[in-house]
This record gives structure tokens, C-alpha cells and sequence, in this order.
């Protein structure tokens, strides 16, 4: 049996959170975790060590969705890890931060779960494939 695509959602709306794990969890090819917000994620990051991230920008109280991506990014031992930020912030301004925190990709709210869905496993099927 294939081993399934670790993906941790950092996502403060729980809505949103649930609507990711639905979807990404009929499709029978990840392992799902979430954090509600940056600090937690980072927790996670550190200690599961997903092959995929769903990370928001904007959560509330301590570190935010830049700073996840950035404390990733720069460790060694994660830097492998892909980002895709979830953000309702789509302005050029806003992709340029992403970019240089170090984002894999961007994708902006309001999204379709299903074509979310679709990039997330080409991701999962060329990290498998090295």
C-alpha cells in the first residue's frame, strides 16, 4: 500500500478547517492534522513533519502565517516541507511577501475546495516522485 501525503491545515477558521478536511480526507490520500493558529502549526510542523502545508496568513495572536513560512523555510531539517499559503490577501504586494518568506505557492480565499484539492495532489504525486 502507498504511503499517504502528510498535510497539516494551519487554518484559525474552523469553517474553513473542516471544509479542507472533508475534502482532502474523501479523497483517501492524506494523513490530515490542523492547528488554529501559527503557534501550534509550527508545533506541528516541527514534531509531525508534513509533506504539505495549508498555512492562512492572518490568525490571531502570536506568530502569523509569514512567520510560520519563514521558520520553516529556514530550518534545515524542514525547508523541504511545501507551503501553499491560504490567504484572502491576493494583492501583487501581498504574493511578493509570500514569495520571499519563502511560499511554495498562493492561493487566494475564496477558493474551490475541489480544485485546491486537484493542486494539492499533483503536489503530493511530484514530492513522491522526488
Amino acid at each position: 500500500m502507498e504511503a499517504r501525503t502528510k498535510l497539516l491545515v494551519i487554518e484559525d477558521d474552523g469553517e474553513i478547517r473542516k471544509v479542507l478536511r472533508l475534502t482532502f480526507a474523501s479523497s483517501g490520500q492524506f494523513d490530515i492534522h490542523e492547528a488554529s493558529n501559527g503557534d501550534d502549526g509550527l508545533r506541528m510542523i516541527r514534531e509531525w513533519r508534513p509533506d504539505i502545508v495549508l498555512l492562512d496568513l492572518m490568525m490571531p495572536g502570536g506568530i502569523s502565517g509569514i512567520e510560520v513560512c519563514m521558520e520553516t523555510k529556514n530550518d534545515p531539517a524542514l525547508k523541504g516541507t511545501y507551503i501553499i499559503i491560504l490567504s484572502a490577501l491576493g494583492q501583487r504586494q501581498d504574493l511578493l511577501a509570500t514569495e520571499s518568506a519563502g511560499a511554495d505557492d498562493h492561493v487566494v480565499k475564496p477558493f474551490s475546495p475541489l480544485e485546491l484539492l486537484g493542486k494539492v495532489a499533483q503536489v503530493a504525486a511530484s514530492l513522491k516522485r522526488g
